[in-house]
């Protein structure tokens, strides 16, 4: 152990006892301090540990007062076998070291799953976690991560309260013969740690996030609040306008300052240490998908989570009370709109496609509502009025329809026309859909 490690741990061992060194203590005051000392997080020197036995502070007491009161008495010495490992075999040792250096962002938890269904390691292998994360640490495969302090923590107090959203970097798969990055997008119930939905796409623009929240809303119903940072996906104007319309309130993060969201980016880690690595071996998006599912409903949503004690589906189910329902047209208040003049034969054109519109909207600029998903599906609106869902006109047929100078022959739509007498009952942007 080098020279400057074992005066760091010296003097954290100091630290540890001086409480019990420095006065003479009754009984009652000595076992008090022990228990404060055994009760607190530390941050050890060389070591993942971040707690103190009571046998091991009294055994520095012991070595610091049978040395007179030299500080080096309490700097570790080195073991005689040092180099080797007394329960990892040499065959284990070293299939666990290649993979590390394969999957370096593996958490050991992961590792060792991934490390016995390839068959590396002999049954009945029981190896503390220290001895390994010792032998990562021998070959330059481990550092001491200091998670830092977050002073702002908070949590809502009931599920909906409030939902955190963000995306990862994912792996590149083949997208129709062509090899493309993924993005993971995640939306996390911040008093559950419910994923309220994730997805694997493409692309990490406004269509993608679009389609994740939306997906969560039919899923797990409306949020009061959700937090997002300061990407260009979430601060669009459709985004906004929908979560107000919908009664929710959009907040982001300062540039820079993920301050808030550390439950998502907690959420991401795990995700990197435990689901990418099971990944490795997918091909296509949807393969991926398939994967995330899995690993989301048999293991991440039933777990128990290290803060709350409790599997986030079972946090989450607890009060469902406080559950506000989404709107079965829940998608579309999410619509894109596109902005068309209505010409003279009464149709308009959105996307390559022809639509026939109300007689009373030729000449005006009216603005067509729709779901890239469902692109047929096209409200008008004329001054803020819904004039109903426009019919989708065949561009085959309407060539076929002579006309001429003295002749105005309306286009056919390529549906059936509602009945002559029957008036028209939905189409209102801030009411009912039709039916």
């Amino acid at each position: 152990m080098e020279k400057e490690l074992a005066e760091r741990i010296a003097l954290f061992r100091f630290g540890v006892i001086a409480p019990l060194v420095d006065r003479h203590l009754s009984r009652g005051e000595r076992e008090r301090i022990l228990g404060e000392i055994t009760g607190a997080v530390w941050q050890i020197p060389g070591s993942p540990r971040s707690a103190v036995a009571r046998s091991t502070v009294l055994k520095w007491v012991a070595a610091y007062r049978n040395s007179g009161g030299d500080i080096r008495s309490l700097e570790p010495r080195p073991r005689i076998d040092r180099g080797s490992s007394r329960s990892i075999d040499e065959e284990s040792a070293a299939a666990l070291v290649t993979l590390k250096r394969e999957l370096p962002e593996c958490s050991l938890q992961t590792l060792l799953t991934l490390a016995r269904r390839r068959g590396a390691l002999p049954p009945g292998f029981a190896a503390s976690r220290q001895s390994i994360y010792r032998l990562f640490v021998r070959h330059g495969l481990a550092e001491r991560q200091v998670k830092p302090v977050d002073r702002r923590k908070f949590e809502a107090e009931l599920p909906n309260d409030l939902w955190q959203s963000d995306w990862l970097h994912a792996p590149k798969v083949q997208v129709g013969g062509v090899l493309r990055k993924t993005y993971l997008f995640a939306v996390l119930d911040d008093h559950s740690r419910l994923i309220t939905h994730a997805q694997f796409y493409t692309s990490e623009s406004i269509d993608s996030f679009r389609d994740c929240i939306i997906q969560a809303l039919e899923k797990r119903g409306l949020p009061r609040r959700l937090y997002t940072d300061n990407g260009s996906a979430f601060r669009t104007h459709l985004l906004r306008y929908a979560c107000a319309r919908l009664g929710i309130a959009l907040l982001h993060s300062r540039p820079g300052i993920p301050e808030g969201r550390g439950k998502i980016e907690r959420f991401f880690r795990t995700v990197r240490s435990q689901l990418l690595p099971l990944l490795t071996e997918a091909k296509s998006l949807e393969e991926l998908n398939a994967g995330l599912t899995r690993w989301l409903e048999q293991d991440y949503q039933v777990r128990v989570h290290s803060s709350t004690h409790q599997a986030p589906l079972e946090r989450y189910l607890e009060h469902l009370h406080a559950i506000r329902p989404a709107p079965k047209d829940v998608r579309d208040y999410f619509r894109f709109p596109a902005v068309r003049k209505v010409d003279k034969d009464r149709t308009v054109s959105l996307d390559g496609r022809l639509f026939e519109a109300p007689v009373g909207l030729i000449g005006r600029s009216v603005t067509l509502l729709y779901n890239k998903e469902d692109p047929l599906r096209v409200e008008a609106l004329f001054e803020e009025h819904s004039h109903g869902f426009l019919v989708p006109l065949d561009p085959l047929v309407n060539s076929r329809v002579r006309r001429t100078a003295s002749q105005n022959i309306d286009v056919l739509p390529t549906g059936n026309p509602p009945p002559a007498n029957q008036p028209y009952r939905g189409g209102s942007l801030f009411g009912e859909t039709p039916r």
